[in-house]
């Protein structure tokens, strides 16, 4: 179900907006880089923190209100990558990661960041490219390996992908699972440049647009002196691999702030407003899959946050988190995440427009919610004392009851049913949380002992760095310190040492396990070879996936990625 039309005209008709120029110029390719955007989503994880997601949507939104470009309507994003980068799909998203943020960027600086982005999708820099892989030909490449890969992995039944936040599932294992898709996309995009002249043509067009916005273009000198001066030029990943030759950038962005005029600050409510009113009438197409509409849907109340249409997209969204918790039973409802979801609405709504109906339902939906809770307390204390429950039970009262004097109890059966289901990083965490809440107690003693036998029986290097750093006894740093030692240079799955390096990228033994990390990849590219010469396409997809996943940095990703240019 998508927004009803008379929402939108009535939207319209209350701004008295001048009809639209903004379009869908091509929907093929729209969809295929709206696709890429929902598996980057997938393959990186999404950071949307929601103060900063309001900051680039009202920094972006000015800076593409001047850009005159009508072809495809702008849409944000930001994703959980540590490393400093920003990058576009030719349909006109932009994405930013947590690193980038992270080094602390002004208005005028994240306005040029923005202009150069928006910059690239503007001048079609995505279709000029003259690579034999074009990026809409890899768009067009990880797709279907998207699905190849989502074929070889189903089990025929209905799943709920990491990307389908209401939890419904769908038959959309193309667009979850096919992470090779995102990792050729983003290989493509992150690990390989523009030409110069491209990157040339982005700043310059995007050092305009900042100032036409109203924004100093000193801002895009200030970005580059900041890139040029805290990250070395011989890092192998992120924006120095991506936005080369600062030096020079920096000159060129000083020389044209010269000749541009700040022109005085408008706001872009108009065109924020007509950008949500293309994307809610695109969705009205037929056979959109639920995961696209629902990432979709909240670009378009990112776009223009007020109003009928967007209040109209909050409830739907929050009805169908609400749903799938009243069609679970009722002690394995988590009606917490539900509330949190309740009341970030209802925060935002009352901030931009508190004279909104909605108000007043969001209230009303809220209190029932705290009804249901408090109704449920005393029949989940009931079922912790009987002590006959399931870890889905345990998972949801600790969800919906964090503060209550059993949590301690909770937390320590979770760590005993995480260790029988050898999911070892839960169960540590969970036995540190009950042995910490109370370590004298029996329970805390109890949870003792249970991180005393699972240490030495721990195959996940970052559980194993945790209790070696954060354990407060001698015996389990000592043992968890030398395990971790020992498993650094001989782990077999890419997975567990690429979750190490992104959670401890100068931990003790990041160097050795970067190493191992390179070589388990290695080995990975030979078995690719070998299924892409006995024709086994499916197997040789998988191993790709894996390399391009787990270790994006090393050297099989980059003959990985050699390969896309040579043969694509």
């Amino acid at each position: 179900m998508t927004v009803r039309p008379l929402i939108l005209a009535l939207i319209l008709a209350c701004l008295a907006l001048p009809a639209s120029g903004q379009t869908i110029a091509n929907p093929d390719l729209f969809k295929k880089s709206q696709t890429a955007a929902l598996q980057a989503l997938a393959y990186y994880g999404s950071d949307d923190n929601p103060e900063e997601m309001r900051r680039i949507a009202e920094i972006g939104y000015r800076i593409a209100q001047e850009a005159g470009f009508e072809d495809y309507p702008f849409t944000f994003y930001l994703i959980d990558m540590p490393e400093p980068n920003a990058f576009a799909l030719p349909g006109g998203q932009i994405f930013l990661t947590r690193g980038m943020l992270g080094l602390g960027l002004n208005d005028d600086m994240l306005a040029g960041l923005l202009g150069h982005e928006i910059g690239h999708v503007v001048l079609q820099h995505g279709t000029r490219m003259q690579r034999r892989a074009t990026l809409l030909n890899v768009l067009s490449q990880a797709l279907l390996a998207g699905v190849m890969i989502a074929a070889s992995q189903s089990d025929g039944s209905s799943h709920t992908g990491p990307y389908d936040p209401y939890g419904r599932g769908s038959n959309t294992g193309d667009l979850i699972q096919g992470t090779a898709a995102a990792g050729a996309v983003l290989s493509e995009l992150l690990l390989r440049s523009y030409s110069r002249g491209f990157e040339d043509e982005a700043d310059d067009e995007g050092q305009r647009m900042a100032a036409a916005a109203g924004f100093d273009p000193d801002g895009t000198r200030q970005l580059m002196d900041k890139m040029r001066t805290h990250m070395p030029q011989s890092k192998e990943y992120g924006y120095w691999r991506t936005h080369p030759f600062f030096e020079e950038r920096v000159q060129a962005a000083a020389v044209r702030e010269d000749l541009l005029k700040i022109k005085e600050q408008t706001t872009a409510d108009e065109y924020r407003a007509r950008t949500q009113e293309v994307m809610l009438k695109y969705l009205e197409e037929p056979k959109l899959e639920p995961p696209f509409i629902a990432l979709l849907q909240r670009k378009a109340l990112l776009a223009w946050p007020q109003g009928p249409a967007a209040d109209e997209i909050r409830l739907e969204q929050i009805h169908a988190l609400r749903e799938v918790e009243e069609n679970r039973k009722p002690l394995s409802q988590n009606w917490r995440q539900v509330k949190s979801a309740y009341e970030t609405n209802l925060e935002e709504v009352q901030a931009l427009t508190p004279d909104s109906p909605v108000i007043a339902t969001l209230t009303k939906e809220i209190a029932e919610i705290d009804s249901l809770l408090i109704t449920n307390y005393p029949l989940a204390t009931g079922v912790l004392e009987a002590e006959v429950y399931e870890t889905e039970f345990l998972e949801t009262f600790v969800g919906n009851y964090p503060e209550s004097p059993e949590i301690p109890q909770v937390s320590l059966a979770l760590g005993e049913a995480y260790a029988r289901l050898g999911r070892q990083e839960d169960a540590v965490a969970q036995f540190l949380e009950a042995w910490k809440a109370e370590p004298d107690s029996p329970a805390g003693q109890k949870a003792l002992r249970g991180l005393r036998n699972v240490t030495p029986r721990l195959e996940s290097l970052g559980a194993l760095q945790k209790l070696a750093t954060e354990a407060d006894d001698a015996e389990i740093r000592k043992v968890a310190s030398e395990r971790l030692q020992g498993l650094a240079s001989r782990f077999e799955e890419l997975a567990n040492g690429a979750d190490y390096l992104k959670r401890y990228p100068d931990g003790q033994q990041a160097e050795v396990v970067s190493e191992r990390l390179n070589l388990l990849a290695d080995e990975l590219y030979g078995e690719m070879i070998l299924y892409q010469s006995v024709g086994d396409h499916v197997k040789g997809i998988e191993r790709i996936q894996q390399i391009l996943t787990y270790a994006p940095n090393s050297p099989a990703a980059e003959r990985l990625r050699e390969k896309i240019v040579l043969e694509g």
